[in-house]
């Protein structure tokens, strides 16, 4: 029998960076960067545009490890940036900045990057948190993100983060999702029967000339091009720490969950793209505030009730894992509202109070960086 994954956890994490005062998008001093290196060294790296960081986790073998390493992740960024008088947000959209004043990282693989992507690339001011799942069997990992993919709008809905987009509330709870899906090869992943499959589609591509490798998949889900993993990007980055690792504790604990069907010979059933799609497009729309379709039964579920059922379904794992805690907190997350729900409510007080709407989302900057190290 296949031995056991191990079912590791790495967590990556996008941020912007924002003036201490003014609360504008500002560009990362090199100063700063080679601070950070200094200090995390390959755990942080510049990102396309130069108002972003990202940081990535070590492998961890436990959400109780990843909470302990992206805790310092933040801590020191934020540190770090204060002494350059930023503040870090963990926020998918900076809610008034413009893409069009932004500048990109000089260094080869960007330039490259706008070269091919033009316009759509142009417009890339989004933030993103990436999990990755320990599969080392490859084949595993191909049936698992077929059955996983179900289970993508859930997350997409739990970490929505960028309602406002140029000054203006979209009306949408990732705006992010939105911009990303643009680019070539985005999207769900198709249901492909095998590594080799997938090997082949890929290397279609890359013998074409298109791509040099599998990194430039993009997939919501995707075998990791560098790592033994599942690598789930469909998620906003999120404001605060505490839910970002409910987030990845669930991703972890439905990985382990269909592994253990696997076992007993049994499967979650794989349904079309254009399902799973309709329910990406709720979450997108809604967040947590409308419910998604349950495609077993045909019908649309409100969102607390199907955090439930998946908070019960996964329980057993999370117990394994030694997660419970950081799964059962998402009812929190539904009952308190996502990041894009806490935006709107921030704007529409200040308003209240008698802020004009720039004002007002400046305080909602403001919040936002305040929660970036509120669980840290």
């Amino acid at each position: 029998m296949t031995e056991d994954p191990p079912f590791s956890i790495g967590i990556e994490e996008e941020y912007l960076l924002v003036d201490a005062e003014t609360h504008r998008l500002t560009d990362a001093p090199e100063a700063l960067m080679e601070a950070a290196t200094e200090a995390l060294g390959d755990q942080v790296a510049p990102e396309f545009l130069r108002c972003q960081i990202e940081v990535g986790t070590k492998v961890c073998e436990t959400i109780t490890d990843a909470r302990e390493d992206l805790s310092h992740l933040r801590r020191t960024i934020a540190r770090l940036a204060g002494e350059f008088g930023l503040r870090p947000i963990a926020a998918a959209c900076h809610p008034t900045a413009d893409w069009a004043d932004q500048t990109t990282q000089d260094k080869d693989r960007y330039r490259a990057l706008k070269k091919d992507l033009q316009g759509v690339g142009r417009r890339m001011l989004i933030c993103g948190m990436h999990v990755h799942v320990g599969i080392p069997d490859e084949d595993a990992r191909i049936d698992l993100m077929n059955q996983f993919k179900y289970f993508l709008p859930h997350l997409l809905a739990l970490s929505a983060s960028s309602p406002f987009w140029q000054g203006k509330d979209s009306g949408l709870a990732s705006y992010r999702i939105g911009v990303f899906d643009n680019l070539p090869r985005t999207g769900l992943p198709p249901r492909l029967e095998s590594w080799g499959d997938y090997r082949r589609s890929v290397d279609t591509i890359v013998a074409s000339g298109i791509i040099e490798d599998a990194s430039k998949i993009w997939w919501d889900l995707r075998p990791s091009a560098n790592f033994p993993t599942l690598e789930t990007r469909i998620c906003d980055v999120i404001p605060r720490l505490s839910h970002t690792l409910s987030i990845a504790a669930t991703i972890q604990c439905v990985h382990r969950m269909l592994w253990r069907l696997k076992c007993q010979n049994q499967r979650w059933r794989i349904y079309e793209n254009f399902l799973i799609d309709e329910n990406r497009w709720r979450a997108q729309r809604y967040g947590t505030e409308k419910g998604l379709i349950d495609l077993g039964r045909g019908a649309v579920v409100p969102f607390p009730e199907l955090i439930g059922e998946l908070v019960a379904l996964i329980s057993d794992d999370a117990r394994a894992l030694g997660c419970l805690d950081e799964v059962e907190a998402l009812r929190d997350i539904v009952a308190d509202g996502n990041s894009a729900t806490r935006q709107r409510a921030v704007f529409s007080a200040a308003r209240d109070d008698g802020a004009s709407e720039p004002e007002a989302l400046s305080a909602v900057v403001a919040a936002l960086a305040d929660e970036f190290t509120q669980d840290t």
